[in-house]
């Protein structure tokens, strides 16, 4: 898809909404009180907002390589702060997917140059559940275990958040572990 179509497809997106309710945007600009935080992978395929569905301000999204919940990752511990803290979401949706191009790498053992820190992350993850990710004999199954055990991992991160602890403790969050199945469209709960 060239640029220009981008542009093309925002502008009828505009329309489209405006033809619907002519102070939509306006609407918008007000302000976000979106229900669930979702930290998902930046892959591109991965689109939570078309596959769940959700209209602007419904969610507040986080992505990045693999859906990690770095504990030392200022970036999505910012991201926690302001949606736990000051948005109150009532969900944090953490969204691994299978195909997962992060999870091939920290398998594959290749030097990524700039990416190994944060492929360290997911190493970390297989180190700790290598014995059943290697005893599944094929390897499409061992990728598709090690991209749900990720995410169950991620989950764990997430509790180490003192924000998210006390809110989970308090009943006023839940956290929910998703898989993305590319080759269905459909969500997986874990």
């Amino acid at each position: 898809m060239k640029l220009e179509q981008f542009l093309k497809n925002n502008a009828d997106w505009v329309k489209n909404y405006l033809d619907n309710e002519a102070s939509y945007f306006e609407n918008l600009s007000k302000g976000q009180t979106p229900e669930a935080l979702y930290i998902g992978c930046s892959d591109s395929r991965v689109s939570p907002e078309l596959f769940m569905g959700a209209a602007p301000g419904d969610i507040f999204v986080h992505r990045n390589i693999a859906n990690v919940i770095g504990t030392d990752d200022t970036s999505v511990q910012s991201v926690i702060e302001y949606a736990v803290g000051h948005l109150k979401v009532n969900h944090i949706i953490v969204c691994g997917h299978y195909g997962c191009g992060g999870i091939q790498a920290a398998l594959s053992g290749n030097d990524f140059g700039k990416l190994n820190p944060w492929l360290s992350h997911l190493k970390a993850v297989h180190n700790k559940h290598k014995q059943e990710i290697d005893g599944i004999e094929n390897p499409h199954d061992q990728l598709k275990r090690f991209v749900e055990l990720n995410v169950l991992e991620q989950v764990n991160n997430a509790l180490e958040n003192k924000l998210i602890k006390t809110a989970v403790d308090q009943k006023e969050l839940k956290i929910h572990p998703w898989v993305f199945d590319l080759t269905s469209g459909k969500i997986v709960v874990l």
